[in-house]
């Protein structure tokens, strides 16, 4: 019997990450918000400042992060490259030397359809940055996670991930073609089998895990994408003004963030974890009806989520235990 069945949360495609929060009370609760000074990651860390949490923001560049918040009160930014294992390790071991205890933690930061590119270690960059750089923070911040005795992991996924499944065999794109939405996908798939993954090895600490699509939003995740490629996803109006159609899964920011701050924040969500969600709710799993609504079974696939951990764990070095 699978858990991806919606529960009826009361909100739906169009809410906005401020109506989610309003009622809640996040006083005396730490967050961290990988990517929080742009995009869909910045209204994520607004929401959960205006519900009272203290948001930390690591970022590649602290400067430009820090001008991106403007000295919002209760943010504060801290260097950290997702990239770079070290400095993954510095910004973790800082939190957790601190005695630090940390109740939700939003790995929203990403990079999409890149050229070809591999980290210091050889891994593929989309996978080493989309899946492996979290896997480490979260890793890295354990101990302030169990601390906080009940938390929150939420993983922003995406529907790429119906792209595709993870190759076991060849992640690294060692001997097939790259293909920059093919590695996308798999980066996606795999942020989505981490936090099936993290849930069930968090359930015992009160740690429980998420993932989830935010919708279809034009921001510098898009960076490396032609004009044309923009244009082919149908995503602009004829005066190159960003399409709206929340029913259809184009969204503002806002409303793109709220299903980030729903799985970190919903009281609805007590006592769940591990399953992927979109627009406010569990999603069912994808089926030939559903167009692309819903989470692929290779992303909802318990032992593929076991062979991933394994994987990356042999790969950093870490686990929870």
């Amino acid at each position: 019997m699978t858990q991806q069945t919606p529960i009826g949360s009361g909100f739906g495609a169009a809410s906005t990450a401020m109506e989610v929060v309003s009622g809640i009370d996040l006083s005396q609760k730490i967050a961290i918000v990988t990517g929080g000074a742009s995009g869909i990651g910045l209204a994520t860390t607004r929401a959960l400042l205006h519900a009272g949490a203290e948001v930390i923001v690591p970022a590649r560049n602290p400067e430009r992060a820090k001008a991106a918040l403007g000295g919002i009160a209760g943010a504060s930014v801290e260097p950290m490259d997702l990239a770079d294992p070290q400095s993954v390790a510095r910004f973790a071991d800082r939190i957790v030397s601190a005695g630090r205890s940390l109740s939700i933690l939003i790995n929203s930061a990403g990079i999409m359809a890149t050229p070809e590119m591999r980290d210091a270690e050889g891994h593929e960059a989309q996978f080493a940055t989309n899946h492996l750089g979290h896997f480490r923070l979260t890793l890295g911040l354990w101990p302030a996670l169990v601390a906080a005795g009940g938390a929150r992991v939420v993983s922003v996924s995406s529907r790429g991930h119906q792209i595709a499944g993870i190759d076991f065999d060849d992640i690294d794109f060692r001997t097939r073609p790259y293909d920059k939405w093919v590695a996308y996908g798999q980066s996606k798939t795999a942020n989505a089998l981490f936090a099936m993954g993290l849930d069930r090895r968090g359930q015992g600490h009160g740690i429980r895990a998420f993932s989830l699509h935010p919708g279809q939003i034009l921001t510098d995740l898009a960076r490396h994408l032609s004009a044309e490629e923009i244009a082919s996803f149908g995503a602009l109006d004829e005066a190159g003004r960003p399409i709206i159609d929340p029913a259809r899964g184009m969204k503002t920011v806002e409303q793109g963030a709220a299903t980030s701050v729903w799985c970190a924040i919903s009281p609805n969500l007590d006592g769940l974890g591990g399953v992927y969600c979109e627009d406010c709710d569990i999603a069912t799993v994808n089926n030939e009806n559903a167009g692309r609504k819903g989470v692929s079974s290779w992303a909802c696939d318990p032992d593929a989520s076991e062979r991933l951990w394994r994987l990356s764990t042999a790969w950093t070095g870490l686990d929870t235990e």
